[in-house]
């Protein structure tokens, strides 16, 4: 009888590991499969539309990209960032000023400028113990005002010389390089080993050694830079900034990181793939419903069903805790 008991235990032991491996298989995949069922949907739906207007389509994804690599870093150690719409505006009004006198130095300073503002929630977050999706709805409000007050009478207007660098080649090139050199960070280097300890469990990362205030800070201060650079590329298509630059960045990053089957809370799961996956399904998710001629009120709500699924789905309950 007790050789029996620890048979059928064993037995059900690699089931249940067995069905853990399917359910990790199903979440790595999903959202890849999802991206390529979502582009066929659509295309056929829009009559191939979609395949005929690849350009326009990925010129959306370029900026979101990039500064959702900024953020992917915020929540693989658990926190939340609301305010990279207002340092995208903030930078691009910035990078549109400086450009009338020098366009490469436009673009350190609107690095710099994001890294500031990062700097800026770092602190309150890090070294006043503020949560990190508190401080950043407040800077969200409060750089969301400084945008429209310096856009009142007029668009920000930059040099004249600024669309000349509206070219797909350089827009690729820059995203690429983004891209590479983020995720040769996170995968081949202590900086992504350590967020995605302090995404597990912070305790226990600082008990191992990891200066976990100091990590924080700089990766709030690092994803603002990204957002900055980002800016050059958003102010390239027009040379020009309104009251709504950067307007709804933040949700079209968190959205295209669930999408792209990103843990809200962070930790070991998270893939760096998940930016691009997410990135490229979010704009095909939006352009595709655009081209079908949906209404912006149908839009959010598909958008919204589909999120709270993936929400659903990648939500790791056992680890889910309070945002940091």
């Amino acid at each position: 009888m007790v050789a029996v008991s620890k048979t059928e235990m064993t037995a059900a032991k690699e089931k249940k590991t067995g069905n853990l491996s399917m359910i990790s298989a199903v979440k790595t995949y999903l959202p890849i499969v999802g991206l390529i069922i979502v582009f066929l949907v659509f295309n056929v739906l829009t009559n191939f539309r979609m395949v005929k207007n690849m350009p326009l389509v990925l010129s959306q994804v370029y900026v979101t990209m990039i500064a959702t690599t900024g953020v992917f870093f915020i929540m693989t150690m658990g926190g939340l960032d609301f305010s990279q719409g207002s340092i995208l505006g903030i930078a691009s009004i910035v990078v549109c000023m400086v450009s009338r006198i020098n366009i490469p130095l436009s673009i350190l300073c609107g690095i710099l400028t994001g890294a500031l503002i990062g700097a800026f929630n770092g602190y309150f977050y890090v070294y006043r113990k503020i949560k990190s999706f508190i401080v950043t709805i407040c800077t969200m409000f409060l750089f969301r005002g400084f945008i429209k007050y310096l856009t009142t009478n007029a668009p920000v207007a930059g040099s004249a010389a600024l669309i000349n660098f509206d070219r797909t080649e350089l827009k690729v090139a820059l995203t690429l390089l983004v891209l590479v050199t983020g995720f040769v960070l996170f995968r081949f280097t202590k900086f992504g080993t350590y967020l995605k300890a302090i995404g597990a469990g912070e305790k226990a990362a600082m008990f191992s050694g990891i200066r976990t205030d100091k990590m924080k800070f700089w990766v709030y201060v690092l994803s603002g830079a990204i957002t900055g650079f980002a800016a050059f590329i958003n102010v390239i298509k027009v040379g020009s900034v309104t009251s709504s630059g950067g307007s709804q960045l933040e949700t079209q990053i968190l959205i295209a990181l669930v999408l792209g089957g990103m843990p809200i809370s962070g930790g070991a799961k998270v893939r760096f793939e998940n930016i691009i996956v997410g990135s490229l399904l979010y704009i095909v998710l939006n352009s595709g419903l655009t081209m079908m001629g949906f209404s912006t009120q149908m839009m959010q709500l598909i958008q919204g069903i589909v999120f709270l699924v993936f929400v659903a789905v990648f939500a790791d309950r056992k680890s889910l805790q309070v945002i940091k």
